[in-house]
């Protein structure tokens, strides 16, 4: 035997793994050296931009001439198209049909 003990094998080292790094921090953008401006591309904020045209409103109230009186009456513009329209004078209460 020899005096000195014998050395016991090595174990393998394994693959190193590579440490990603995770963070989604943007470099501060210095505003001294910043000298970029846009000249070419689509402008945001000159010039006439394009939408829906505004529809020229028509009249609220329409006019209806009474047909036994003969008195104009003025009514707020119906919404169906069959409507009925009763006359506001007194004596006459005529009752107009429309379809």
């Amino acid at each position: 035997m020899s005096p000195m003990a014998a050395k016991p094998p090595r174990k393998k080292k394994g693959k190193r793994k590579r440490k990603m790094r995770l963070s989604l921090r943007q470099s501060k953008v210095n505003t001294a050296e910043d000298k970029y401006t846009d000249s070419l591309g689509w402008s945001t904020d000159v010039g006439r931009t394009l939408g829906d045209a505004p529809k020229p409103k028509g009249p609220e109230t329409i006019k209806i001439q009474c047909d036994m009186c003969g008195c104009m009456l003025k009514i707020p513009k119906p919404k169906k198209s069959r409507y009925t329209v009763a006359c506001s004078y007194p004596e006459c209460n005529h009752i107009m049909k429309f379809d």
